[in-house]
């Protein structure tokens, strides 16, 4: 047999690359919830500390400096985190901001501490560092995979929403399918998260990733275009059975940024057609789709349109206590509360008129709550952050071709951004996840970006 009509060798993966796959199932098996006693969360930090003793002892050493920016951002968390945990004396910690109303709390069965940390909640912000364990994981076995293996990221990714709106679908046929790792409420569509919102962010992210996919390098577009085109009509759908408000913002937002990542690839494989063609086949496209989600709204299965039209006093109850949250930002700036202490801070200055049978457990605006929590370096962090995805989004998307994975990357980000204006997806282990692989896609593409550019710079030398 000549060399030429050998069959394809199997590419064996590597160490990292299984860890990495075992660690993305785990987390969208049981990394659905953003609370503290979820069953998931014991399984999944578990993983995430025997994947990296795996990865310490059998796996490749990951150069670091690869992570750049990321790397950086995600160790300054960390130590931001743990650093509100170091006990300070008490003369100075009853001088920080709003620790006058709490001074009563001092006294513990008839003394008085010497030292107390400088979150208010200590076993919170504890419990707030020990989740980071699942991004630093994440990061780690990212770095020790293979290129050939980075480019299956994307279509494990994807493969992983479509599963999770299948789901979504038995819950919408009314097969009440709950996840026992997760605190989801019964009958709800949210596939295998606790948060409908959060399912409809992941829905919405499979909205970038199904181009992506269809669009990758090497691949044929004209097969999996079709299928790509079916995927995000699933999605939408399933964003709106979901009953998500803010889903269908990050849907939409999705779906054109998905078409933007892969609009050059796109425009290339439409230019060997007619015009009249393309336009016909543009045409039929945005009709299907504009098609079943009529048919979606008239058959009363639009779920989260109709809880737009509805007022379920939820958007109200959230807008009532903004005051209640600038005061308290007021009150303990610039030090800040402690990351996790949210729920009990809140509850101290919760008006009566708030009360009612469920409680305000996050601020449903993450920034708000980051800036509470952190104080002024947790401003400054977030800050950094939001400004390197800036910086680094501008310099992927200048260069015109070979950084959709990063292009991907700097869209996912974009949608977490904006869902966190209305909720709390980051503090969930899959969405920890899902940002710290489009981080890394992004700083990818930025560094390549850099390379690319410096031939025009010499030019303009």
């Amino acid at each position: 047999m000549s060399p030429l009509s050998r069959p394809a060798r199997f590419v064996r993966p590597s160490f990292a690359f299984l860890v990495l796959c075992i660690l993305l199932g785990l987390a969208w098996l049981t990394g659905g919830a953003s609370r503290a006693d979820a069953l998931g969360q014991i399984i999944m930090r578990t993983g995430a500390w025997l994947a990296l003793i795996g990865l310490g002892l059998f796996g490749p050493r990951p150069i670091l400096r690869q992570a750049g920016p990321v790397m950086w951002l995600l160790m300054g968390s960390l130590g931001l985190v743990l650093l509100q945990l170091v006990p300070l004396p008490l003369d100075l910690w009853q001088g920080l901001s709003g620790r006058d109303a709490l001074q009563g709390t001092t006294q513990l069965a008839g003394q008085v501490p010497e030292w107390r940390p400088l979150s208010i909640v200590p076993g919170a912000t504890l419990n707030a560092a020990a989740s980071l364990v699942v991004p630093v994981a994440i990061l780690i076995a990212t770095l020790g995979i293979a290129e050939r293996e980075r480019t299956w990221l994307p279509a494990i990714l994807l493969s992983l929403v479509l599963l999770c709106a299948l789901i979504g679908l038995l819950q919408f046929s009314g097969a009440g399918f709950n996840n026992p790792f997760v605190n989801d409420a019964p009958g709800q569509v949210s596939g295998t998260f606790a948060n409908r919102n959060h399912f409809a962010l992941f829905m919405a992210i499979g909205c970038v990733l199904a181009p992506v996919w269809a669009f990758q390098e090497g691949r044929r577009p004209q097969r999996r275009a079709p299928v790509a085109v079916g995927l995000v009509l699933l999605f939408v759908l399933t964003i709106l059975a979901s009953g998500s408000r803010a889903g269908i913002i990050v849907g939409i937002l999705g779906a054109v940024t998905g078409i933007l990542v892969v609009g050059a690839s796109l425009l290339r494989e439409l230019r060997r057609y007619p015009r009249w063609v393309v336009l016909l086949l543009l045409l039929a496209v945005a009709g299907v789709i504009v098609g079943f989600v009529a048919l979606s709204v008239s058959a009363d299965r639009a779920e989260s349109i109709n809880r737009v039209v509805m007022d379920e006093g939820d958007e109200d109850m959230r807008m009532r206590a903004l005051p209640i949250l600038f005061a308290l930002e007021k009150l303990y700036w610039p030090v800040g509360t402690g990351f996790g202490s949210f729920d009990p801070v809140f509850r101290m200055a919760e008006p009566g008129s708030l009360l009612k049978p469920t409680y305000f457990n996050h601020a449903h605006n993450d920034f708000l709550e980051i800036m509470l929590d952190g104080g002024l370096a947790g401003a400054l962090l977030l800050a950094g952050a939001i400004g390197w995805w800036g910086w680094a989004s501008f310099r992927a998307w200048l260069v015109g071709a070979g950084l959709a994975r990063a292009r991907a990357g700097s869209a996912i980000l974009l949608l977490i951004l904006v869902a966190s204006l209305f909720d709390y997806p980051a503090r969930t282990p899959m969405m920890m996840t899902v940002i710290m692989l489009a981080a890394l896609w992004l700083n990818e593409g930025s560094k390549l970006s850099s390379r690319l550019a410096l031939p025009f710079r010499g030019q303009q030398l």
